[in-house]
């Protein structure tokens, strides 16, 4: 049975340390904090007055709370002062030989049966036991940052670690309002190893020119609902500890997509180190700031300067979910719309779904039922390609079967006038395969809706080596005339999304199939720890694993990036016919 820890050290009392240590004073524990020297002491007093005054602003403490919680908080300069804990936590800066030597020093001072623990974020928490004359009482304690905030903790055994420091280290999280996840001693853990693979592959796509840093982080945002793209996480975390994480790993594993961006080493060797410096991937006001300023790298506004045709009829080409989405979306932003779907049936269905969208708009009070009446009588349906021939834009959102879509482009190049803006919304074909098929390949552009249009505000503009500069320009206008959010990139497979998304996908299976964690415990460790609205294998459940395997086969086959081919699970689960909710039986069984 797990012993009740009252009475906890903290060594290091920064940002990160200072956080712990007001979280275990909240939770009724007296804490002795620890830092070098009598001004670091002061600061440190000064951070966690400033943090809780915060709380009782924000109503989540009272001030008897408060003030209960600081009068529990004992602050010193020495090591001894921890002889009568029962666990100590050193939170000092991520240098090895420094949390070695703090551990070290904790050995001889705290009583035979105290925990030492270790709060490193991707050190290894074995080669930290070792220096210590028991390594079975050392365990890694990863709190994620602000503590005071986030749930996770990651409780990190060692081969040498105690069952019974575990219990008690899991016992003691859950007593400061913590959810614990115990995992191996693997550089990065589950959070990190899965959150600084993608933040990686972002730098690269940023690195190697592809879409601009302004458009990578809104198409994680707006695409996938992150709290935040990318290259402002890393500007947020810091490129020099992102940096010290991936190198980390990459030693481990070998595993190239770990391997740092070089840029990041050039960024740091410059001092560009994120918010901290007041400069990373962006500009900040001052460092530390979290307001953006601009500066050289900032991204000039979409279609402006450019050249645009002019759009006032527009027609979709397809039935389904997607084509009725961007049906109500054009008729909504006041265009007249022509859709073409192959039979009757098809087409009513096409009108009722929007009309009753439309309805529950008007029921919610986001529309008036004057507008929504407007919106449907913009609408026409026809089962015949023909009736194409006088819109200035049209958008095919047919099944993602190449020929299918040629044979489409074909059609449309004889129908159109010229002049005509000829878009797809593939996810993960070629782009420029579909302007083959036309006489006129500057005139097609790639225009990827997300699902449900209606409600998703990201398009991505992919332009291919033949698009003409204006064509580009019109479809960002047009986005934003529709309300949407467009970014722009080059005609590569997954665009931004897909190849950020994917492949962060693909690592949670590899990490599953080597029996690391289990898919709640990765599920959990990303949405706590990483703050993301789904964990991996909920949204590979959602996506369908058919259409997760074949977005990634697409990748690999592109890239030729070992890291990218499809993990053996994620196949053979498809083989199985185990597709995800759609089936009621992917990486989860659902009734």
């Amino acid at each position: 049975m797990a012993r009740r820890i009252t009475k906890v050290g903290v060594v290091g009392l920064g940002i990160m340390g200072g956080g712990i240590a007001e979280v275990m004073a909240r939770y009724g524990h007296e804490v002795v904090g620890v830092e070098k020297d009598e001004a670091a002491v002061e600061r440190a007093r000064q951070l966690v007055e400033h943090s809780a005054a915060r709380a009782l602003a924000k109503g989540k403490v009272t001030e008897k709370e408060r003030d209960a919680l600081l009068s529990r908080i004992t602050y010193t300069t020495r090591l001894e002062d921890c002889s009568d804990c029962l666990l100590v936590v050193e939170a000092v800066p991520e240098d090895f030989d420094l949390k070695r030597e703090i551990l070290t020093a904790l050995d001889a001072v705290v009583p035979e049966d105290a925990v030492l623990a270790t709060s490193t974020s991707a050190l290894s928490v074995t080669e930290i036991a070792v220096t210590t004359t028991d390594p079975k009482r050392v365990i890694g304690f990863h709190f994620f940052n602000p503590p005071t905030v986030l749930q996770l903790v990651e409780v990190v055994r060692t081969v040498m670690t105690a069952e019974d420091v575990v219990e008690d280290v899991v016992a003691f999280a859950e007593d400061i309002g913590k959810h614990p996840i115990v995992v191996g001693d693997k550089a990065g853990f589950i959070a990190n190893a899965l959150l600084l693979g993608y933040l990686n592959h972002a730098v690269s796509m940023y690195e190697n020119r592809y879409a601009s840093r302004e458009d990578i982080d809104a198409a994680m945002r707006f695409g996938c609902a992150y709290p935040m793209g990318p290259l402002a996480l890393l500007d947020l975390i810091g490129l020099d500890d992102a940096y010290a994480i991936l190198e980390l790993m990459y030693r481990e594993g070998r595993d190239r997509l770990h391997a740092p961006a070089p840029i990041l080493k050039q960024m740091i060797s410059a001092g560009l180190i994120g918010r901290k410096s007041g400069r990373g991937f962006y500009t900040y006001a001052a460092p530390g700031s979290p307001e953006v300023v601009q500066d050289l790298g900032t991204a000039a506004p979409a279609a402006a300067g450019g050249e645009t045709r002019a759009i006032s009829r527009v027609g979709v080409v397809g039935s389904g979910t997607m084509a009725g989405g961007i049906v109500e979306v054009f008729a909504k932003a006041g265009l007249d719309v022509v859709f073409v779907a192959r039979g009757e049936d098809k087409l009513a269905g096409v009108v009722q779904r929007m009309g009753k969208n439309l309805g529950k708009m008007v029921d919610k009070g986001r529309m008036t039922r004057e507008d929504a009446d407007a919106a449907l009588t913009r609408v026409s349906g026809s089962t015949s390609r023909e009736d194409l021939a006088d819109v200035d834009l049209v958008v095919e959102a047919i099944a993602e079967d190449l020929e299918v879509k040629q044979q489409l482009f074909r059609d449309l190049d004889r129908i159109c006038k010229p002049g005509a803006v000829l878009a797809t919304t593939t996810s993960s074909l070629p782009v420029v395969d579909c302007a083959r098929a036309t006489s006129r390949p500057q005139d097609v552009v790639g225009l990827h809706f997300f699902n449900p249009a209606p409600i998703m505000k990201l398009v991505e503009v992919v332009h291919t080596v033949s698009t003409a500069p204006d064509v580009v320009s019109t479809a960002q206008a047009l986005c934003k005339r529709i309300g949407k959010h467009p970014v722009t990139c080059g005609d590569r497979s997954g665009f931004i999304v897909n190849a950020l998304l994917f492949p962060y996908l693909n690592d949670a299976v590899r990490m599953l199939e080597a029996h690391y964690a289990s898919a709640d415990d990765i599920d959990t460790a990303i949405k706590l720890g990483c703050n993301l609205p789904m964990g991996p294998f909920e949204l590979l459940d959602v996506v369908g694993l058919d259409v997760s395997l074949a977005i990634q086969r697409q990748l690999f086959t592109e890239f030729r990036e070992p890291g990218f081919a499809p993990a053996p699970m994620l196949e053979h689960l498809v083989t199985a016919g185990y597709l995800g909710r759609k089936t009621r039986r992917g990486f989860r069984t659902y009734a």
